[in-house]
């Protein structure tokens, strides 16, 4: 391993890439979220983002919410898992201040692969029966033109998110990303206009050559930039690397219930975090 290159752009500055109202997708608590990346963009002030949940939202979500950030939220479910709802996301939603495009966890997948594929739609049958589709008038009932009639079938658009926003283990100096056993991220970052990426650490050599990597790799044609960020996942589990810090997030979760012990949290952690650089 070895450090980045000279060049490679700082988490600041691939934050200030995104601007306000842009669609920026991000990928549950359990696959590779960016929490620097997040935390860069409420340094930054941003506003007006439209959230994709790539199935659902999580920490990270929350965070841009309670900050603010936020006009939008499209996924399945938002939750911080055994600490419970996610409490900004919560109260916005409530209060009107955010707006919400119900999906379901396939539907969201399937408009990601039909963007990946090129293709301007995909159909999803178990969709059929749901209440959802009353409140989607972008998504289509349609009889299957491959059987005799009465075979209704669900055609979902394309999504192609502004940006996706993910963290990995490592980078190599050519921009190859290794994911691991997450590969969902790499449809995310096919279907979507710019992948930006934090890392671990930089691989010296080349991963889509080494065996060992290369299964897991997706290839720098399909990433806009790189940055270093260590433990930039935090508090979210990141692969083999570290686990999930329960604690810090029910923390989180308690102080968050109110806007202004959001606001005080987030002051601190910033402030904390502007000791540490």
């Amino acid at each position: 391993m070895t450090a980045a290159p000279v060049a490679w752009p700082s988490v600041e500055e691939l934050a200030a890439r995104i601007p306000d109202g842009a669609m920026v997708a991000l990928p549950p608590d359990n696959s590779l979220p960016s929490v620097a990346l997040a935390k860069a963009l409420i340094r930054r002030g941003v506003k007006g983002l439209r959230l994709l949940g790539v199935p659902v939202s999580g920490f990270a979500t929350d965070l841009l919410i309670g900050a603010g950030c936020v006009a939008e939220v499209q996924t399945s479910a938002v939750s911080l898992g055994e600490a419970g709802f996610a409490p900004r996301f919560t109260a916005a939603l409530k209060e009107g201040r955010i707006r919400v495009r119900d999906a379901t966890c396939p539907a969201i997948h399937t408009m990601l692969q039909a963007a990946e594929k090129g293709v301007p739609f995909m159909p999803l049958r178990g969709l059929i029966g749901s209440d959802i589709l009353a409140n989607r008038p972008d998504w289509r009932v349609i009889d299957n033109p491959f059987a005799e009639g009465g075979d209704p079938i669900v055609l979902l658009p394309a999504l192609s998110p502004d940006f996706c926003l993910f963290h990995a283990v490592m980078a190599d100096r050519e921009g190859n990303v290794w994911l691991g056993r997450r590969r969902e991220c790499a449809t995310l970052a096919h279907a979507s206009r710019e992948a930006l990426v934090t890392v671990e650490r930089f691989f010296d050599g080349n991963l889509l050559e080494d065996e060992r990597y290369a299964p897991g790799t997706i290839s720098a044609t399909y990433i806009g930039g790189v940055a270093l960020a260590e433990r930039g996942a935090q508090p979210v589990a990141l692969l083999d690397e570290y686990g999930f810090d329960a604690a810090y997030v029910a923390g989180y979760a308690r102080a968050a219930k109110t806007q202004e012990g959001f606001d005080n949290w987030l002051a601190a952690e910033l402030a904390g975090a502007e000791k540490a650089a």
